[in-house]
């Protein structure tokens, strides 16, 4: 009697390919944050007996920033999925995989480009990057060089759109004299037509007549 095999190379009821999770670790994980919410019970109880705001969850610990609101040097593709067909290879969790705009850096994913927007500009975004809300102020030169840069691009994107039209003029010009000596090709042909079919007409009307006996109506004079 053979044994089955399954897709792995393995017996059909062999599960151990499948992850395998630690119920100790996961309960002890738990009870310590019953054990934090209820510390966090107490104490708000406390405090709104002393009239203070009640303290909040406990949040993650998010890096001291160092350094002001940088630039994004590369784009944020927000349209490279647009009118595309996604595989979703992770629907029910969390992390890269879901439908809508992940972000890596915080492990978090959002439905729209609206959210993940303010998610990216937001504070606790920042934070995890090292970086506050605020931004460098420029400088006279820096505001300088960048209107002279601007001002650059202007002026070769003007240069730019002039050339494209004069070459489009000069191909609608072009493709209008082609369609002129077309029509002006054909009317010569169906005029030829008419001529060769006429010559062809008159040339079966003399046979006819000349096979009928008749002959040309000439002078009785002698």
């Amino acid at each position: 009697m053979t044994d089955k095999s399954g897709a792995y190379g393995t017996k059909a009821a062999d599960t151990d390919f499948r992850k395998k999770w630690d119920k100790e670790e996961y309960a002890e994980r738990a009870r310590k944050k019953d054990d934090e919410e209820r510390e966090r019970m107490k104490e708000n109880e406390e405090r709104m007996k002393k009239g203070k705001a009640p303290r909040k969850g406990r949040k993650d610990d998010l890096p001291k920033a160092t350094e002001l609101m940088k630039r994004r040097e590369a784009s944020l593709e927000l349209e490279k999925n647009l009118n595309k067909t996604m595989v979703v290879q992770n629907p029910g969790g969390r992390g890269p995989g879901q439908p809508g705009f992940y972000c890596e850096t915080c492990n978090r994913t959002y439905k729209d480009t609206s959210a993940y927007l303010d998610h990216i500009n937001g504070r606790a975004h920042l934070r995890r990057l090292g970086q506050t809300t605020r931004i460098e102020r420029s400088t006279l030169a820096q505001v300088r060089a960048r209107i002279a840069y601007l001002r650059e691009k202007t002026k070769e994107a003007s240069h730019a759109k002039a050339f494209d039209f004069d070459k489009r003029l000069a191909e609608v010009k072009a493709k209008e004299a082609a369609r002129r000596m077309e029509q002006k090709a054909q009317k010569k042909a169906r005029k030829e037509e008419a001529r060769i079919a006429l010559v062809a007409e008159a040339e079966v009307d003399d046979e006819i007549t000349r096979l009928m006996g008749f002959g040309g109506f000439g002078s009785s004079k002698k």
